[in-house]
This record gives structure tokens, C-alpha cells and sequence, in this order.
């Protein structure tokens, strides 16, 4: 009957002491792929707002379809400004032989040059969709300006990981006003197109 007991002790001490070790590196897992996660996420969002200043450059504006933003890096152009001559020689600028001619070249042969221009409107590692929207803001002092904003939820990026982990991270941040998230620009302030990591 001792021996019987031994045996269970054993197995309960091994069963607590897994569970102990989980417990343990549970967060530490999670926290090693949020890091993971979140540093590729980054990296699309950096490429999304790349694109959408090449846009803006073309057209005065951004774009909030991923469809019109994703044409215009595959097929779209945009103006670039050859010089030709340099204002600092004087001979060339009293020949009038300084003039400058404005060209266009292919988006796709200039920015972000041979990236996958389709994976842009995808979250890394869930295949869901970054939500994007543009639009327009007034300014305090009356002017208006043109904004974007770009963003993906915790829930998204962290997508099949540990849910209660999940819901502590929206709340750590709910409690300091940020977005659950990441996200890039902003509809509701002049941000300059920064990112919420930055």
C-alpha cells in the first residue's frame, strides 16, 4: 500500500510541476511571438503608408481602397523632375542651358521595387484584412488636411494565441489610451503618418 502511494505522490509531483513550468512559460511564449508578429505587421504597415505617399504624390490624396492603392503600385506612374545643367555653373545659366523636364516613370520600377504588391491589404500570419480609411481633417488653424489611417486590432495580429493574454493587451492599453493595436496615421488628428510604435 506504501508503494501505491509513492507511485501517486510521484505522478501528482511531476503533474504540478508541469503545470508550474507552463505556467511559467506560457507568457513567455506569447510574448515572443507577439514580438514576432508585431515586427512584421510593422513592416507592412511602413510599406502601406510608402505607398500611400506615392499615391498622394501623384493624386493630392490618399486612397482608403486597398483595391485602388494596390492598381496604382502595379500599373500607376508617378512625376519625377530631371534636371538637366546645374544652376551653380554660370556659363550654363547665362546660355540658358539649365532646364528642367518633369517625366514619368512606373511606380512599380521605383518604390517598393518587386514587392508582392498584393499582400499589402493582409495582415502577416492571420491572411485577415488591415481596415483602411482616408479622408479629410480640419485643422485648428483652418486648414485642411488630407489623412489616412491604417490599422489592425490585437485580436487580428495575435490571432489562435492565448485569448486571456490577448485581453490583458487591450486592456493595458485601453488604461493608457492607446489603440489596441497597431496602426498607422490617424482620421481624427494630424499625426504626420506615424506609426503608434513609433
Amino acid at each position: 500500500m506504501k508503494t501505491v502511494y509513492q507511485i501517486v505522490l510521484g505522478v501528482i509531483i511531476v503533474i504540478l510541476g508541469y503545470l508550474l513550468y507552463e505556467s511559467i512559460m506560457a507568457p513567455i511564449r506569447f510574448d515572443r511571438e507577439k514580438k514576432r508578429r508585431y515586427s512584421a505587421t510593422i513592416e507592412r504597415l511602413i510599406n502601406i503608408r510608402t505607398a500611400q505617399d506615392a499615391y498622394r504624390s501623384r493624386y493630392g490624396k490618399y486612397t482608403g481602397s486597398f483595391d485602388t492603392l494596390i492598381d496604382f503600385m502595379k500599373k500607376g506612374e508617378i512625376k519625377v523632375v530631371k534636371q538637366i545643367g546645374s544652376e551653380d555653373d554660370s556659363l550654363a545659366v547665362a546660355l540658358k542651358k539649365v532646364y528642367r523636364d518633369t517625366i514619368l516613370i512606373p511606380v512599380r520600377d521605383t518604390i517598393l521595387k518587386g514587392y508582392p504588391y498584393d499582400s499589402l491589404r493582409f495582415v502577416p500570419f492571420t491572411g485577415d484584412t488591415f481596415e483602411l480609411a482616408a479622408g479629410e481633417l480640419n485643422t485648428q488653424s483652418g486648414i485642411k488636411v488630407k489623412v489616412f489611417e491604417c490599422k489592425a486590432p490585437n485580436k487580428v495580429i495575435l490571432k489562435g494565441l492565448d485569448r486571456q493574454e490577448i485581453i490583458n493587451l487591450d486592456d493595458l492599453a485601453k488604461k493608457l489610451d492607446k489603440y489596441p493595436g497597431l496602426k498607422v496615421g490617424s482620421l481624427t488628428e494630424a499625426t504626420n503618418n506615424a506609426g503608434n510604435w513609433e
